[in-house]
Order: structure tokens, then C-alpha cells, then sequence
């Protein structure tokens, strides 16, 4: 992805900001797991997306005044001890070269705090805006109801010692330009949707009967890492029988009986950027016919709400169309009497935004436009019956219509079992 992609990025951030005003944004760190060890790092996502950097404790600032815009970023110093023990630490140079963020802008993270104290909240010789900035933009996204955002915690220090800044919302700005991809992320999910293939078809030729969902999981991260994938954009499900029917299924603990289904929903990723493909496959290689009959109709729901995908059309339009298709095919089948019992057999939405995210960011009350990409993946799941079927595609959003960027991966019954003698 080249620099001028970040560059412009944060070009059209800074004309979102109000005058006198400043930004902050961490890279984050990794989490502490036990003792003296920590779990793997996992890049903010919307600090990648304005710099293109994957590095932890990182902090990119960023100020409006007047017409100018400012933006420096502060990096770890590389040591001999962090290059022998931890790995080679970015140079000013190559933060240059991937983010286009001016060398002499890039400064030590341990800098930080007097840079802000002596160069931007104040009111001095050496200060580097005209006016001191009295609003502060953070990223104030929550995981969860009631939290505090965790730009709190980590810029702490800055909003108990200066309580007289105006705290403004990063977080919002930024997710409703990632809903919209350049063509440079539509290319990171296509590679990101072809390696997903790549496990997916690497399984169909290894499932039988007696093999335990792990050793399914296992399989499909190695193929995907194989085929050129950093890794997986979320827990893998690979859930047999009635495990299908558990929406978020992670144990991938038990064997797989002749006679089930086997839902695999996964993803691998490219530069970042997540594919996500839900395929149901039968693990002795042929469906029988109940089994054929709900997937079937399952199927008929995903082509068709894949046809309605255009500019204009509400997301909420999308799951209200499958739903009811849903509810209509069950009825034919006679899992269902009445149309409104389908609550009973299907429980989720049948679309969300993918991108960097897998629940990717950006809003639904606003229609799709051109460069949305959206999952579409209806299911039915019938726990008496030990059925769970799901089958998911992922869909870019044109000017004229739409694009199946997971078209490659078959989803057919007779592709299926001729792809698993």
C-alpha cells in the first residue's frame, strides 16, 4: 500500500477537526497474559489505518491551526539490548518510508510527554501552534456498555494534568471512512478471501469421519500461513453435528461422526485486512437428503440476498429480505408452521461491514455505497435434528451492483461432493 494512501488519509482526518485543536492516537501494546508473559500484539486498527504502521507503544499526534495542518509521530528508540531480545526496532527512515510522515517529525516516544508539555500546551516562544489548542480529539471507542475508552487510560496523564481540554471523539470520524475501501483494500480482502480458499479447499480434501474438530483447525491455519496469510482474522469455528448450531462454537474438541455436517466458519488475512467465509460441508463427502434439502434452501437465500447488494439499499433491508426468505423456505420444509416462528431456527443478522475488522466499522443507518464490503450469511440451525448450516460470502460493493469476491470457493451441493470423492 503505498505512503500516499496514509498521507491522504490523515490529510482528510485533519479537515474533520475543528480549529485549535489536537489529536492523539496510540498504536497500543500487547496484553498481559500470565507472569512474565504477554499475548501476541494486535495493531490498533484505525492507527494502521492513518499510518500504515503495526508497531506497539507508538503515539501519532496530529493538530489543526488555521490552514495548517501538523503531524508528528513518536516511536521506540531501537537499543542493542530490544534488537537482540525483542527484534529489530523500525528507524526514523523506514516510519518515513511507509507512513510519509516527515523525518524530522518522527521523535522518541520517551520525548512525548515533554514535547506536549513545552511545545504544544503552551503559550510560548518554541510552542509550534499559533494558539494554544483547547480540544483534544481521542479515540473514544468501547468494547463494551459503561467502559471507559482506552485512550483514557493510556493518555491519563495529559487529561488529569490539563483538565481544561475539550475531550472530542476520534472513534466516529474515523469508522465511517474505513466503511468506504480504496481499491488498494479491496485488493488486501481479495488476497485476504483467495488464502480462506486455499484452507477451505485443503479441508474439503482432508475431512473424514473420526477426526477431531482441532486437528480441522489446526490444518487451516497452517494451508492459509502456507499459501502466504500472516494468520487468522478471528477464532476459526469448526463445529460438527449439533456444535453447528452454536453461533460462536470455539472448542474445536470433539470428533467428527460419519453422517454430520461440518460448518466451518474462518478467515485468513492479507496486510491486515480480514476475509471471513462460512462454508458447510458434509463430513463423510455427500449429503443425505434432509441435509441437502435445508442447505439447499439455505443456499437459495445467499444467491439471492447476494443479488439485492447495490448502492441505495439499507443493510437493514438486506436482513429483513433473508429472514423472510428464510421463513418462507422453512415453512415449505415443515420445520416451521407459521412464518414468525423462524426465530426459533434462525438467530442473527444476515450482513456486516469486512474490512481491517472482521465486524468491520462504519454506520447502518446510511445506505451502501461503492466500496462497501459486506458479508452475506444466512443459516438455519436445528438442534433436535443436530443440523447447523451456514454459508457466507463476501461482497464489494459497485457502482452498478456488486462483486462476489468469494465466488472462487464453491458452494454448490454437486460442486461440493465432486470436489470431495
Amino acid at each position: 500500500m503505498n505512503n500516499q494512501e496514509f498521507i491522504t488519509r490523515r490529510k482528510v482526518l485533519m479537515d474533520e477537526l475543528i480549529d485549535d485543536s489536537f489529536a492523539l492516537m496510540a498504536s497500543g501494546e500487547a496484553m498481559h497474559k500470565t507472569w512474565d508473559q504477554f499475548h501476541k500484539y494486535i495493531p490498533n486498527r484505525h492507527f494502521f489505518y492513518l499510518t500504515g504502521l503495526k508497531r506497539e507503544n507508538f503515539i501519532l499526534f496530529m493538530a489543526k491551526d488555521g490552514d495548517n495542518y501538523l503531524e508528528y509521530i513518536f516511536i521506540e528508540e531501537a537499543t542493542d539490548y530490544s534488537n537482540k531480545w525483542i527484534g529489530k526496532r523500525l528507524t526514523k527512515e523506514e516510519v518515513n518510508q511507509i507512513s510519509g510522515i516527515d523525518i524530522k517529525n518522527i521523535l522518541f516516544v520517551q520525548d512525548f510527554k515533554d514535547f506536549l508539555a513545552n511545545r504544544v500546551l503552551t503559550d510560548s516562544r518554541v510552542a509550534i501552534l499559533s494558539r494554544t489548542p483547547v480540544h483534544l480529539y481521542l479515540d473514544l471507542f468501547r468494547y463494551k456498555k459503561m467502559k471507559k475508552p482506552m485512550s483514557y487510560e493510556y493518555f491519563k496523564d495529559v487529561i488529569d494534568n490539563y483538565p481544561e481540554l475539550i475531550i472530542k471523539d476520534l472513534n466516529t470520524i474515523i469508522s465511517n471512512y474505513r466503511r468506504l475501501k480504496s481499491a488498494s483494500e479491496v485488493e488486501e480482502v481479495r488476497k485476504a478471501v483467495e488464502y480462506t480458499r486455499a484452507g477451505i479447499e485443503a479441508i474439503m480434501r482432508s475431512v473424514k469421519p473420526g477426526m477431531n474438530e482441532r486437528s480441522i483447525e489446526a490444518l487451516f491455519e497452517y494451508k492459509v500461513k502456507e499459501a502466504g496469510s500472516s494468520g487468522i482474522s478471528f477464532d476459526t469455528i469448526v463445529a460438527s453435528g449439533k456444535n453447528a448450531t452454536i453461533l460462536h462454537y470455539v472448542e474445536n474438541d470433539q470428533n467428527i461422526k460419519d453422517g454430520d455436517l461440518v460448518l466451518l466458519d474462518l478467515g485468513a488475512l492479507s496486510n491486515l485486512y480480514a476475509g471471513d467465509i462460512t462454508r458447510t460441508i458434509p463430513a463423510n463427502g455427500k449429503f443425505n437428503e434432509r441435509q441437502k434439502a435445508l442447505y439447499e434452501m439455505v443456499l437459495n437465500v445467499n444467491k439471492k440476498t447476494i443479488e439485492k447488494i447495490r448502492p441505495g439499499i439499507f443493510v437493514k433491508e438486506l436482513n429483513d429480505f433473508a429472514k423472510d426468505m428464510l421463513a418462507e423456505g422453512a415453512v415449505n420444509l415443515g420445520l416451521i408452521k407459521e412464518k414468525s416462528e423462524i426465530d426459533k431456527y434462525y438467530y442473527h443478522g444476515v450482513s456486516h461491514y469486512l474490512g481491517l475488522d472482521v465486524h468491520d466499522t462504519g454506520t447502518y443507518s446510511e445506505v451502501l455505497a461503492p466500496g462497501a464490503i459486506v458479508t452475506v450469511e444466512p443459516g438455519i440451525y436445528v438442534e433436535e435434528e443436530s443440523i447447523g448450516i451456514r454459508i457466507e460470502d463476501d461482497v464489494l460493493v459497485t457502482k452498478n451492483g456488486h462483486e462476489n469476491l468469494s465466488k472462487a470457493i464453491i458452494k454448490e451441493v454437486k460442486d461440493i461432493e465432486e470436489f470431495m470423492k
